[in-house]
């Protein structure tokens, strides 16, 4: 099974999902993570269950979506789910362990919040140490429609969080820029030093940092804008 145009690009549909259903696996989950690459805050993913009964039309990768028609997907997804969760990982883990172990951190805690329990996963990219079968596929947002409902859950979650953080850092612009290192951004960085939920083992944070931050500080604010 190959899910791909002639040109070679990736679409994405529901193959992947439809070939382990005839397989007879039932709960088959997408999982994926957000805010890989932000110099800001905490790695988002999450897991879902998609239903074969309540399809969605529409789904793909999260970054090739205006972000109104990701909210209104997201609505979908979580309204047609058979189950879905998020998950996050704060900046202070992801210092102490790196952005590749925090970002499966993240998806385990979203795949172990599911109900029910998947009995096959389909991952972005990489394998988890779960004991459940799975499949890891390079560019699985763009390909299936379960990684890819989880992709657009996890970036409208990441995206709500960094509307609060930016009440908090006005001075980073975190609503327009997620945290990602645009000019901006790192112009911000370079005048006003990184924030407490900076990743501080990112170079372009680290270079402009002059104090260490305390991780119960990290995670204190972390904590707070997450269950805002």
């Amino acid at each position: 099974m190959r899910p791909e145009t002639a040109g070679g690009k990736f679409r994405c549909d529901s193959a992947f999902e439809r070939e382990l259903h005839a397989r007879g696996f039932h709960a088959v989950a997408g999982i994926d993570e957000v805010g890989r690459g932000s110099l800001f805050g905490p790695v988002f993913a999450a897991a879902v269950i998609l239903s074969p009964d309540r399809p969605i039309r529409g789904l793909n990768d999260s970054k090739l979506l205006e972000p109104e028609r990701r909210e209104v997907l997201a609505e979908r997804v979580r309204a047609r789910a058979i189950a879905w969760a998020i998950a996050a990982v704060d900046a202070a883990t992801i210092d102490a362990v790196n952005i590749y172990q925090a970002s499966r951190i993240a998806m385990r805690t979203a795949v172990g919040r599911l109900h029910p329990q998947p009995d096959f996963l389909l991952i972005d990219a990489v394998p988890l140490e779960l004991p459940v079968p799975q499949r890891p596929l390079i560019k699985g947002d763009a390909r299936c429609h379960a990684i890819a409902a989880a992709s657009i859950v996890a970036k409208v979650q990441r995206d709500a969080c960094m509307r609060v953080w930016d009440k908090v850092f006005p001075q980073y612009g975190l609503a327009s820029n997620k945290g990602y290192s645009t000019p901006d951004h790192l112009k911000a960085i370079e005048q006003h030093g990184p924030s407490p939920l900076h990743r501080m083992s990112f170079e372009p944070v680290r270079m402009h940092s002059l104090f260490p931050v305390e991780s119960s500080q990290q995670l204190e604010l972390f904590g707070t804008a997450v269950a805002q």
